[in-house]
């Protein structure tokens, strides 16, 4: 059965406070290094996961939105930190506080990403999970998948604009 075929169990994967997820991919978004605490939360083993997309984690009520907005300071050559929810092999899902860095060689071309994942706060996910499922709304109110995407970064940037802050200073807000 296609990961996708899986359903969604609503059962929420957590991982110790002391642990961090790490994973690297290449240009393309391939995972090329995942460590054992990754393998062990996401029920991948490693050699599902070399060469995989990192998309094989994605959950669908993540906002794409949000990972254009990662894509986008990654493609600047800037690290960024943000709230990601997981989808398990078994359909089971966990919550990360990501920090996603640009992989650089010695001519200081980008030549891969790193990410780092550590378990969030309780209160920022309180914050979080409503503000995602506003944002699916949004992207989920087009019937054109890409004008939905870009109706929800339009939103990420007003409630930005409208606190008058950066995105940064927003993911440590909360």
């Amino acid at each position: 059965m296609a990961r996708r075929d899986v359903p969604l169990t609503g059962v929420e994967r957590f991982f110790d406070p002391d642990e961090v997820i790490v994973s690297k991919t290449d240009l393309k978004g391939r995972i090329t290094y995942a460590n054992r605490v990754f393998q062990r939360v996401a029920g991948y083993d490693e050699a599902d996961l070399m060469g995989a997309p990192h998309s094989i984690v994605r959950h669908p009520d993540m906002p794409r939105c949000v990972f254009k907005l990662l894509w986008d300071t990654l493609a600047a050559g800037k690290e960024i930190f943000a709230y990601v929810v997981n989808r398990a092999r078994n359909g089971d899902h966990y919550w990360v506080f990501a920090h996603v860095t640009p992989s650089f060689d010695a001519e200081g071309r980008v030549i891969g990403y790193h990410s780092s994942r550590r378990v969030p706060e309780r209160a920022a996910l309180d914050k979080v999970i409503p503000l995602y499922r506003q944002l699916l709304d949004i992207e989920n109110s087009h019937a054109d998948r890409k004008q939905g995407m870009e109706a929800g970064f339009a939103a990420v940037l007003a409630l930005l604009a409208e606190k008058g802050i950066g995105y940064d200073e927003f993911v440590f807000s909360l």
